[in-house]
């Protein structure tokens, strides 16, 4: 038996409406809201918030055992993460910072991402299901599990809210869904060897480069085994052009905590002017020039860096260090590392958001 936790119709109903109100909530709040870093801890059980004006944290969200995935309510008014222990949606307003709300899921979640309206938010179910859970809002449940090819790790919105990509690492494949009706639209495998020999092929982050129009452009992809990364025509649905990320002395070079993914963490700056990259074996992010691609240089950074998030300006990158328990602050223009936050157990996963 399922059981939807709620504290109350009360508590439900405000934060519900919250979120609705995008058209005409999210201008003011980005005009005056408040900035933050939302950083998850995947082995402990709680989130830190952070000031970037001061580069400290000024909250910390308890309760949360093994948070995997955040989205945020696109008026910042409300945070949802995946909980793997509890198989669970988390709801937490960000006027009160606890957990009031937990909506049952079809698996084991990792990942998630929220539509452009705020109605809806889509989970990758990485054990039970074959498939991406849609949580609808409003009526506070999973309203449909969209069938995929393999267990899937993460999910992500394209800028435009018109599709969501799945990608799973087992069955080695990037889904594209139609977030109009919610069902997958096609799919691209990844089947290719590296040049040290091993099989490639699960997909691990990605992120979204937009035309100006803001329809998609390239898909830029994380691929298990490999040192670098993918980048994929959206139109001609087929890997383009490959990045290889530097390589450093072995004696600087760390394969702890790798889980197959040298490379986890991306982020194309909201400029659409870089793409940046983690390299957990180097302790760096590296970035590109877009959008022609060209090499831009390196920053290093802390213990097996595996996240990324940036500031609205682009002048910031937040790095999660999962080997060292915290996150570096670069300053993307100068390119150097200026701050160290010490935050939660095994940061992983981030999110920049304007609080109401």
């Amino acid at each position: 038996m399922r059981l939807h936790l709620s504290v109350s119709r009360e508590v439900r109903l405000p934060v519900l409406l919250a979120s609705l109100t995008v058209l005409f909530a999210a201008p003011a709040a980005a005009q005056s809201g408040k900035l933050r870093i939302v950083q998850t801890n995947s082995a402990g059980d709680n989130v830190h918030i952070i000031d970037p004006a001061t580069n400290r944290v000024v909250q910390v969200i308890d309760g949360i055992p093994k948070v995997h995935g955040v989205a945020a309510a696109p008026d910042g008014a409300t945070l949802y993460f995946s909980n793997e222990i509890h198989r669970t949606l988390e709801i937490v307003p960000t006027d009160v910072m606890k957990v009031v709300e937990r909506i049952p899921l079809s698996g084991r979640p990792h990942n998630v991402a929220i539509s452009n309206d705020g109605r809806k938010v889509y989970v990758a179910i990485i054990a039970d299901c074959n498939c991406v859970d849609v949580v609808d809002l409003e009526k506070g449940e999973v309203v449909k599990s969209i069938p995929t090819l393999g267990t899937v790790h993460n999910v992500f919105m394209s800028p435009d809210g018109r599709h969501v990509a799945a990608g799973m690492i087992g069955a080695r494949t990037l889904t594209i869904i139609d977030t109009s009706i919610d069902e997958a639209i096609w799919s691209l495998h990844f089947s290719g060897r590296t040049t040290g020999g091993y099989a490639d092929g699960g997909v691990r982050p990605m992120a979204f480069e937009a035309h100006p129009d803001g329809s998609t452009k390239r898909l830029f992809v994380q691929i298990s085994n490999y040192h670098g990364v993918y980048a994929v025509d959206f139109e001609k649905r087929r890997v383009v052009r490959k990045l290889d990320m530097p390589s450093l002395p072995i004696s600087r070079v760390t394969n702890d905590a790798l889980q197959g993914s040298p490379g986890h963490g991306l982020a194309v700056s909201p400029d659409g002017r870089q793409l940046w990259s983690t390299s957990k074996p180097n302790g760096h992010v590296y970035a590109w020039s877009l959008p022609d691609l060209e090499y831009v240089g390196g920053v290093e950074v802390g213990h097996i860096p595996d996240w990324l998030t940036m500031t609205p300006d682009s002048r910031y990158l937040y790095v999660a260090n999962a080997g060292s328990n915290d996150v570096s602050v670069v300053d993307t223009k100068e390119m150097r590392e200026i701050a160290r936050i010490p935050v939660g157990q095994t940061p992983k996963r981030n999110k920049t958001v304007v609080f109401p």
